[in-house]
């Protein structure tokens, strides 16, 4: 699935969202519903002011009740303080709900994101990754308890106030309630454009942290081919392809503030023409109609508050819909229901009329029939672009095949468990990839329960020894992200001592030595050697003169096996193509 192709379909199904939400809200609901019920308060006691200018005007200022006029000034200050520590307790604990509902979010997305398979990798560039299982669950989970918060705490305000507009007057505040309930309408006429624009803002801020991840990792080729105004151009599009989303977002939501205020003046002013009348006429006191305009007043600000919180809310919406989509992404390369666990390899693994394709009616891989017995090594040539990697990324079940089968002793290996299958293989690849950290951390991803004589082992097998005595701390020498202290050489080396420590019955060996220079190779080829010690190894060759020994070596040309043989047999068929190939590289090493 291609995760720029997002609809959040589901972001207005409210039910649909909250029974979603629900599971990772449960395990602090005790504390999100004391959260919730200490905003109740917060926002009821905003209309404690209100309610106090009636007595201050009609008993203090009217009647010169001296008593009153000293207790209602106090009492208004000690609500205001008791309604600050609410809101402090309030705040606290929707952050620490916030947080832990974010993180489980995200520790649940990042679980669905190292099981995924190479194909949903190799369709999302790494910026669409990043936003989506970064930045939607950060909107969503920690943006929602907040509105809900700032939802209620207004809400509860807005009752309170109309309560006292009502004990104020009914008459008035039914003036006035209608034209709130009328101010809200552009709210509720908004929320598609909220979706849209979100979706396109997603899209556009995946390409920007894509640019980034690009130039971090491409700098030598920027650099080298002097891309620099190239790459600045094309993040300089994304950022105003934003400002332009962003912007007609804006265009479309800002006139809704002015509207609201428009409508609301006509409130205040009919308000304030008929209470005067009603004064007058002696149907309320001077206090009454104070404490009602103050209500409507004081009003106003939750009522644009609820309006700027639903707005956010839609927004949280498609932010949450978009998470949740990622949560129903499975991968395409599954376990069987009861699968089989492998117990060692005893025959070997075999290919059988294997065909594949990764993009649909472009076949890579057309009929491959192979086998490779226990202790065999057996080499795969043929020119790049083949099908040679292809086939390496099948036997761990990488990719599936279109039609065959790959087997290990007899069982296809759709029929074994993912984990039993690749505990099974090691896999040395030509750009091996090593995490940040250090040398021995590397090593122990192998094999997490290696002892340090396991360790020591590999270290010489895999010839580490002669570059760590000129490392500041040996193994514990931090390597930096992707390896990147260390030559090509070296992280090759490291690479095949990682292999080395999981010591399984399967090697393959994907180019692994093509990208090193001769002295290089040869130290690396000797620690090859020691890795594929009574294993059964598949070798993606290039180099020819690196697989003379293999006991097989298989000719792969346009997907096709065309020649199967020892280095001996196929150097003697006359116009055979391994023996062409093999031609053009030693012409081309003694020229």
């Amino acid at each position: 699935m291609k995760l720029k192709d997002t609809l959040a379909q589901n972001s207005f199904d409210y039910a649909y969202l909250t029974k979603r939400i629900y599971k990772y809200i449960h395990p602090y609901l005790f504390r999100i519903i004391l959260g919730l019920l200490i905003a109740l308060p917060v926002g009821a006691l905003d209309g404690v002011i209100a309610y106090a200018l009636k007595p201050y005007m009609d008993e203090v200022l009217i009647k010169k009740n001296m008593l009153l006029a000293y207790i209602i000034p106090f009492g208004v200050v000690a609500f205001a303080a008791l309604q600050g520590v609410l809101r402090y307790l309030n705040d606290y604990l929707t952050n620490w709900t916030g947080q832990k509902v974010t993180n489980d979010v995200k520790k649940g997305l990042f679980q669905k994101l190292v099981y995924m398979d190479p194909k949903f990798f190799d369709e999302n560039s790494s910026g669409i990754i990043l936003t989506r299982y970064l930045s939607d669950p950060d909107t969503a989970s920690k943006g929602i308890l907040d509105n809900i918060k700032a939802l209620m705490s207004s809400g509860i305000g807005a009752f309170a106030l109309v309560g006292v507009m009502l004990y104020n007057s009914w008459k008035l505040a039914l003036v006035g309630v209608l034209v709130l309930c009328v101010a809200f309408i552009p709210a509720a006429l908004i929320r598609k454009r909220i979706k849209t624009a979100s979706n396109k803002n997603m899209k556009i801020g995946g390409n920007i942290t894509t640019d980034f991840n690009e130039t971090y990792a491409g700098n030598k080729i920027i650099t080298s081919y002097n891309l620099e105004e190239y790459q600045y151009k094309k993040f300089s599009k994304e950022i105003h392809d934003s400002f332009d989303v962003n912007m007609s977002l804006v265009k479309r939501v800002a006139w809704m503030s002015p509207i609201m205020y428009t409508i609301a003046s006509f409130g205040i002013a009919f308000v304030l023409a008929f209470g005067t009348y009603l004064v007058l006429s002696e149907q309320m006191t001077s206090g009454s109609l104070l404490s009602f305009v103050t209500s409507l007043l004081l009003l106003y600000k939750p009522v644009k508050t609820l309006g700027n919180t639903l707005t956010n809310l839609q927004t949280i919406f498609v932010a949450m819909c978009r998470t949740f989509e990622l949560f129903d992404i499975d991968s395409e390369i599954k376990d069987a229901k009861n699968p089989i666990q492998l117990q060692g390899v005893k025959d070997g693994v075999t290919l059988e009329n294997v065909c594949f394709e990764y993009v649909e009616d472009t076949p890579v891989l057309k009929n491959i029939n192979l086998t490779a017995n226990v202790g065999e090594t057996v080499a795969i040539v043929g020119n790049s672009g083949g099908g040679k990697t292809t086939i390496a990324n099948l036997i761990p079940r990488f990719y599936d095949v279109k039609s065959g089968a790959i087997k290990i002793d007899g069982t296809d290996i759709r029929d074994i468990g993912l984990k039993s299958l690749r505990d099974s293989i090691s896999v040395v690849f030509q750009d091996n990839f090593l995490f940040s950290g250090t040398i021995r951390e590397n090593l122990l991803m192998g094999n997490f329960n290696a002892t340090d004589s396991d360790i020591d082992r590999v270290v010489k097998a895999a010839h580490l020894d002669e570059f760590l005595d000129e490392l500041p701390n040996g193994l514990d020498t931090e390597i930096g992200e992707r390896g990147t202290t260390l030559s090509g050489g070296q992280r090759q080396r490291v690479a095949i001592a990682r292999a080395m420590l999981k010591d399984a019955p399967i090697v393959i060996l994907d180019e692994a030595t093509s990208a090193l220079d001769n002295k290089s190779e040869a130290i690396v080829q000797r620690a090859l050697d020691n890795l594929m010690q009574n294993k059964t190894v598949f070798v993606i060759a290039h180099r020819l003169s690196t697989i003379k020994n293999a006991n097989k070596i298989a000719v792969i040309n346009e997907g096709e096996l065309v020649e199967l043989g020892t280095h001996d047999e196929l150097l003697n068929r006359e116009d055979g193509f391994y023996k062409r190939l093999y031609e053009m590289q030693f012409a081309k090493t003694n020229v």
